[in-house]
């Protein structure tokens, strides 16, 4: 008697070839990753307090959207006629420009004036973004609430597992928060430097990379700018080289986009030679 394979197993004749997104290189270097990308076809979704359409640092806004939960538990999706209802949003729309500055930007809108908002709503507007299909959701922003975790670890892998990179600021205080602390999603934090493509793999995780977020020169509302530190304000920043790179290889997996940075990295062996 043939024994049954193992859940989730593959037997041997049903191994399929992979096909990698052009040439996986010996040396991958930043050349390779991105050089010469503008991040143009890439989907980026900003999750977050909305985003000023107009403002001269943001550029286009191709879709927005405010979620809400109505009182049977069911999201609301309607089209966002406020736009960012503190600022918040459109400075990591400005910065995700400012580095990918043809990706499409849309805007999710889960945060209220005050940076008010709710765990369901968090669940419902990351739910929508995840099953939309956007290529890079960044998310500037996470809850201390225990009892969301467990969904939100399940929506972290869903978006995994469906080819969106979920991209994932630590919380800036040393609390535990999610989904950040999630390995499927791309977890930052701040360093303090200037160049807005030096960032920095952490090996020892759980946060896993460092990228701008001290003084940053952001879009705020009005059209206006604002000097903002913050994790918050690090996660853009990979975010940006995130559709830099997919924009170059679209195809990447999370798996391997998150392979890219690690080794793209300004602290990895070789950086002097990218």
């Amino acid at each position: 008697m043939e024994e049954e394979l193992p859940a989730w197993s593959l037997a041997a004749e049903e191994v399929a070839p992979v096909t990698l997104p052009g040439t996986w290189p010996d040396g991958l270097t930043r050349d390779w990753a991105w050089g010469g990308s503008t991040g143009a076809g890439v989907r980026v979704c900003i999750l977050d307090s909305g985003v000023e359409r107009g403002h001269p640092l943001v550029g286009e806004v191709q879709s927005a959207v405010s979620i809400a939960v109505d009182d049977d538990g069911r999201t609301v999706v309607t089209e966002d006629e406020d736009g960012d209802l503190c600022g918040h949003g459109t400075a990591c729309a400005g910065i995700v420009r400012s580095l990918a500055p043809d990706c499409e930007i849309h805007s999710v809108r889960v945060l209220g004036a005050g940076y008010t908002g709710s765990g369901p709503v968090l669940l419902a507007g990351l739910g929508h973004a995840v099953r939309t299909g956007y290529d890079v959701i960044n998310m500037s922003l996470s809850t201390t609430k225990s009892k969301f975790s467990g969904l939100l670890h399940d929506l972290a892998d869903e978006a995994y597992f469906r080819r969106t990179m979920l991209v994932a600021s630590a919380h800036n205080l040393p609390v535990e928060s999610y989904p950040w602390r999630f390995s499927s999603v791309a977890s930052v934090a701040s360093h303090e430097e200037t160049d807005p493509l030096v960032f920095y793999a952490n090996p020892e995780p759980p946060v896993e990379l460092y990228a701008r977020g001290v003084e940053v020169h952001a879009a705020w509302l009005g059209g206006g700018t604002l000097r903002v530190t913050g994790n918050s304000f690090a996660t853009p920043h990979v975010t940006g080289i995130c559709a830099l790179i997919l924009g170059k290889h679209p195809r990447l997996t999370p798996f391997q986009l998150k392979t890219v940075l690690l080794t793209t990295a300004s602290n990895v062996g070789g950086a002097d030679e990218r």
